[in-house]
């Protein structure tokens, strides 16, 4: 036995029994379902998304578009659970109004104010690219007229993929071959060009992080944050939590490679994609929880997501990279994915039994990594 496998033997001895829901690891089984219905964090429960009454949302519109008074109509969307999110129709256009959590929800340690990031990066894209991204009209972080962030969108047409009705064969590869050019677009804008500078991780102005010289770097820092998370919400021992970050430091040669920090989107799944009646890519929406990085990190959120089909690379242009490396790199970008979910689960739902299942796949997952 190797010396890492003695290391691992030490670390994971007690977890054997993560061989045993190996099942769970399957990428076929582990579908995205971001329907946040209840907060629960430190004692306190809050609906998600709250509600507003018509002059405190009038007040925040004419903030920042000179609509008449007495015009907006308020809309609740529902597909959105993160923001409490408003269809705006007035006498100057539909809009989106989108209001942030109170600060003492219970986020993941790069949810927190990531609102702040959005009118950058939607200007960015729009004007580098030909990816349907809303015009942000108008934004407030300043807490004077209301006691969270908010920004205000110009309103995309289409329909959700998840909501279309009837979808066709036809109309689903459609869209993902589109998706998959707006990937590309997208992909090729490089924290050197826009940035200033190589810097890798969530680099917004909500600032979670800080910026990291390398991907590896970044990656393990993302890493133990998240970690962090799922030890807070009771989902793993502080003793699992330390197994799982030693098994990276196992692995981080495979991520030590050079890596242009590009920017990725991160969330992109059918309710985040906005199509016609042909199936055309009307809207990408929900650039929150955009980051700067190493582009098959993307991918696993897609293979996650059900996106990356053969339509989707058709799109996209370039083959992912499939070597023995790439294939470890996958599985930790699979797991960083999955178990986001747990504290979600806890703190937003108040569901541990989905918290529970959460944390059988990412555990089967992990044991997949450990050396024969």
């Amino acid at each position: 036995m190797s010396e890492n496998d003695m290391k691992l033997e030490n670390l994971f001895g007690g977890f054997k029994t993560w061989q045993v829901s190996s099942r769970f690891a399957s990428v076929d089984i582990l579908t995205a379902k971001r329907i946040i219905h209840v907060h629960t964090h430190h004692g306190r429960t809050i609906a998600l998304p709250e509600s507003f009454d018509t002059e405190t949302l009038t007040g925040l519109v004419r903030a920042c578009v000179d609509v008449d008074s007495t015009s907006p109509r308020f809309t609740p969307i529902r597909t959105g659970k993160h923001n409490a999110s408003y269809w705006v129709d007035s006498d100057r256009g539909r809009f989106v109004l989108r209001i942030a959590p109170p600060d003492d929800a219970g986020f993941l340690f790069y949810e927190r104010r990531m609102m702040r990031q959005e009118p950058e990066l939607h200007a960015l894209i729009r004007a580098q690219t030909t990816v349907p991204v809303a015009e942000v009209v108008g934004y407030d972080f300043s807490r004077t007229r209301i006691d969270r962030d908010y920004l205000l969108m110009a309103a995309l047409p289409g329909t959700p993929l998840s909501d279309f009705p009837g979808l066709t064969r036809v109309q689903f590869e459609r869209a993902l071959r589109q998706v998959g050019d707006c990937l590309r677009q997208l992909h090729a804008l490089t924290a050197a060009d826009h940035l200033g500078g190589e810097a890798h991780g969530y680099l917004g102005a909500h600032c979670p992080m800080d910026p990291q010289p390398t991907w590896a770097a970044a990656f393990r820092v993302m890493w133990n944050k998240l970690l962090d998370d799922v030890v807070a919400c009771g989902s793993y021992t502080p003793d699992e939590a330390q197994g799982l970050r030693d098994l990276l430091d196992l692995y981080i040669e495979r991520f030590d490679r050079p890596v242009v920090p590009r920017l990725l989107h991160m969330d992109v799944w059918s309710q985040n994609i906005l199509i016609d009646e042909s199936g055309n890519v009307t809207g990408l929406v929900d650039f929150d929880r955009a980051l700067w990085g190493d582009v098959e990190i993307e991918f696993a959120v897609l293979d996650y997501c059900g996106i990356s089909e053969p339509a989707f690379w058709e799109g996209y242009g370039t083959r992912r990279d499939a070597s023995p490396a790439a294939m470890i790199r996958r599985q930790f970008y699979l797991l960083y994915e999955v178990q986001k979910y747990m504290p979600i689960r806890v703190w937003r739902r108040n569901d541990p039994v989905s918290a529970a299942r959460h944390r059988r796949q990412s555990l089967a997952l992990a044991a997949r990594l450990f050396p024969r």
